[in-house]
């Protein structure tokens, strides 16, 4: 069985859009189970019986902010440059 991802792009309140970069497939929905939905019938339209071949995956994309972040963290605890002078 092949996974089939649909990578969130858009999640405003009321409104979710998803796209299959890979098979050039894009869907909306109001929330994610209908999105979960329609991912199903846009692979059904699109490979017609062998649909069935395939699996749906919905994927949330990184929030770059975050990595940063964590990032800046490893870095402050990364150790001194020189070290500490003993009295």
């Amino acid at each position: 069985m092949q996974d089939v991802v649909f990578e969130l792009i858009s999640d405003r309140p009321g409104r979710l859009v998803a796209a299959a970069r890979q098979h050039r497939l894009q869907i909306s929905a109001t929330n994610l189970e209908e999105l979960q939905h329609e991912a199903r019938e846009a692979l059904i339209s699109h490979f017609g019986p062998s649909h069935v071949a395939y699996r749906v995956r919905l994927r949330r994309p990184v929030r770059h902010g975050l990595q940063a972040g964590v990032a800046q963290f490893a870095r402050g605890c990364a150790p001194a440059a020189r070290p500490l002078k003993r009295c």
